[in-house]
């Protein structure tokens, strides 16, 4: 099986698909899988066409994480640094800067890396059979794939800590209570309800929701100078877009508007 058989991709209707086919891995991934992740991420930021992406996966898991299989895999992990870690907080850096929305259908098991993978993204629809899992200190593993910047960020620090620093669960009950979770919906019903909502995403302004994703990520990174600064920007470069005048038109008109995504 071919890397792209591995990792497979797909357009329609503005929404793109990356889904995960290595089930009798549960979808772990290593280098390669991991690299064309990452370029179709790029690939389908920089696509018009493009304007909602939707990660999921085959199987009974999401993403397992890292694959571990083989030495040269665990020789890498136990070395600490190295392209092995650089390429999964690559990848992690890949969801959270694409400038179109990012949907998670986590349909299992996400656990380490791939719990990272579901929550760097914009929304999470989960099956009622997801679970998150951070399981690296049961393995003597220092935490990666950004665990420790993003999840005091997404769950708050004592949670976090909760997790990382005791190998928990988060369950999909707790992710939902938490706020994290989008919808949680029965298995056969995950594909349709994460449809939907790359649908309803797709329909809307494109640049602009990029532009807010942006000030959002960045925001419990920057003083308030820093970040009404780039807002300000934010705002300028949006109004030349064909979206902000038809929001306008629309308004004026007493219609809904139509964007075209540009």
């Amino acid at each position: 099986m071919t890397v792209e058989d591995e990792v497979t991709y797909t357009v329609e209707g503005g929404v793109a698909r990356i889904v995960f086919n290595r089930p009798e891995k549960l979808n772990a991934l290593g280098p390669p899988q991991r690299e064309r992740v990452i370029a179709l991420l790029a690939e389908a930021g920089a696509t018009v066409e493009v304007r909602a992406i939707v990660l999921t996966a085959t199987g009974r898991a999401f993403c397992a994480g890292g694959d571990l299989s083989g030495k040269t895999a665990v020789k890498k992990v136990v070395g600490g640094t190295g392209p092995g870690v650089r390429s999964a907080q690559t990848l992690i850096a890949a969801v959270l800067d694409c400038p179109k929305p990012v949907i998670a259908a986590v349909n299992g098991v996400a656990a380490g890396m791939g719990a990272q993978l579901a929550l760097a993204a914009d929304f999470i629809v989960a099956s009622s059979k997801a679970r998150f899992a951070e399981l690296f200190v049961t393995r003597g593993i220092v935490p990666d794939a950004g665990a420790a910047y993003l999840l005091p960020r997404v769950l708050g620090l004592h949670t976090a800590k909760r997790l990382l620093l005791l190998g928990g669960d988060l369950s999909v009950a707790e992710a939902e209570r938490l706020g994290i979770v989008h919808e949680v919906v029965a298995p056969e019903e995950l594909d349709a309800a994460a449809q939907k909502l790359a649908a309803r995403l797709a329909a809307g302004p494109t640049v602009a929701l990029g532009l807010a994703k942006r000030l959002l990520n960045q925001s419990l990174d920057s003083d308030r100078v820093a970040a009404f600064d780039r807002e300000e920007m934010a705002v300028a470069m949006n109004v030349w877009t064909e979206d902000s005048a038809e929001g306008l038109r629309s308004f004026a008109e007493k219609r809904d508007p139509v964007f075209r995504g540009w």
